[in-house]
């Protein structure tokens, strides 16, 4: 049996489980019935998602980029039919990268859609929807999220 309240949540809290861990593959197939919008581009599909973060997210010799996401407030508006879902919430990322001391990244919101497919949620589209305050980037990116050649 399905629980929007406890389902949804868990979807988010597992994506930042999956960055934090460099398993990008594994987090791309979250949104497997999905897109992800990051400054008006849109991508798609399970390849080009986890190579936007492999391009995106610099990586230590533990393998992972010594980060916590840390998702928090997320609030939900469950369909009135029930078969779908959004949530609002927001991201704090933390690091502690060689050379820098444990450190404030960056904080965020997500929009996120979700619809409940073959009896289980899962998310249809994620907007990366600002980024509300940022501290220094250098030792977490690689380049910014959506080159747009500016």
């Amino acid at each position: 049996m399905t629980n929007p309240a406890l389902d949804i949540p868990n979807l988010l809290y597992l994506y930042a489980e999956l960055i934090d861990g460099a398993r990008f593959d594994e987090a791309a197939a979250l949104f497997d019935h999905a897109r992800i919008v990051a400054n008006g581009h849109e991508i798609r599909g399970r390849a080009a998602i986890a190579g936007m973060w492999s391009q995106w997210i610099k990586l230590y010799e533990c393998g992972t980029p010594r980060t916590r996401h840390i998702i928090t407030n997320p609030i939900i508006h469950l369909a009135e039919d029930g078969q779908s879902a959004t949530c609002r919430s927001q991201w704090t990322v933390l690091q502690s990268a060689p050379g820098f001391p444990l450190q404030l990244v960056a904080t965020g919101r997500y929009h996120d859609r979700f619809a409940l497919l073959d009896g289980v949620w899962a998310f249809t589209e994620r907007d990366y929807a600002r980024t509300d305050l940022a501290g220094d980037s250098s030792a977490h990116t690689l380049r910014p999220l959506i080159e747009t050649g500016r």
